[in-house]
């Protein structure tokens, strides 16, 4: 079955994760706790961010989780602020944040789109930090739909925001790949009925994915191989 549009997550599979949000990490728990050790070492065990590294652990909420999810567990070391506050601070901070592509993003976009692929994105940040983070890039006009986890279609790993792609782009689940770094995209695009593609742009292994992916690349960049072959 020919795969006809391509639905991709975004941290970990347009963007590297860890060069992406490391950092950024690491300012948002500055500025939250206020010099606050106490409450920083709190906020960094909830999402499973290592402060000696710099760095998320493999396991943590932040990598697969919605940004609705991580102002939750965030919320009980944020006294300063109310959840529907620290949620709206969560997206804007990630809306700026410093973008690290996983491959030349306009050029691989262009090719896919010159193939006659239609083109999605999926995540479960929120819709205004994947649209900011798109336009920043130079590649939002590339995809015919871009949803975040407050869009009103729910969220991964529920299919049925993979669902409201295909219906916006009136393609149908079976010929539709997910394109995802990690086990919410794929069981999601299982769910929905869709081809599913990992990349391990992420935090997660090839052993991590094999077993509930179609196939597991590097990189996005080697899609149109996958797709010649």
């Amino acid at each position: 079955m020919p795969v006809d549009a391509l639905l991709f997550d975004k941290d970990g599979t347009l963007f590297d994760f860890a060069q992406t949000w490391n950092t950024w990490a690491a300012e948002v728990l500055n500025t939250l706790s206020r010099g606050d050790q106490a409450a920083k070492v709190g906020m960094a065990r909830v999402i499973s961010y290592d402060l000696d590294r710099s760095a998320f652990n493999a396991d943590s909420l932040v990598i697969a989780g919605s940004n609705d999810e991580v102002a939750e567990v965030l919320s009980p070391f944020v006294a300063h602020m109310d959840l529907p506050e620290l949620t709206a601070f969560l997206a804007q901070s990630a809306a700026t944040a410093d973008l690290s592509p996983a491959v030349p993003l306009a050029a691989f976009l262009d090719d896919l789109l010159a193939r006659g692929k239609v083109l999605g994105v999926m995540t479960n940040d929120s819709e205004i930090s994947a649209k900011s983070q798109l336009e920043r890039a130079g590649v939002l006009d590339r995809f015919a739909f871009v949803a975040g986890c407050d869009s009103g279609h729910g969220a991964k790993p529920d299919p049925d925001p993979l669902l409201a792609f295909c219906k916006a782009a009136g393609v149908a689940p079976e010929r539709t790949a997910m394109v995802g770094d990690s086990l919410h995209d794929l069981i999601a695009g299982a769910a929905a009925g869709m081809r599913r593609i990992g990349v391990l742009t992420g935090m997660a292994t090839a052993a991590d994915l094999q077993d509930h992916a179609d196939v597991v690349l590097p990189n996005i960049g080697h899609i149109p191989a996958w797709l010649d072959a």
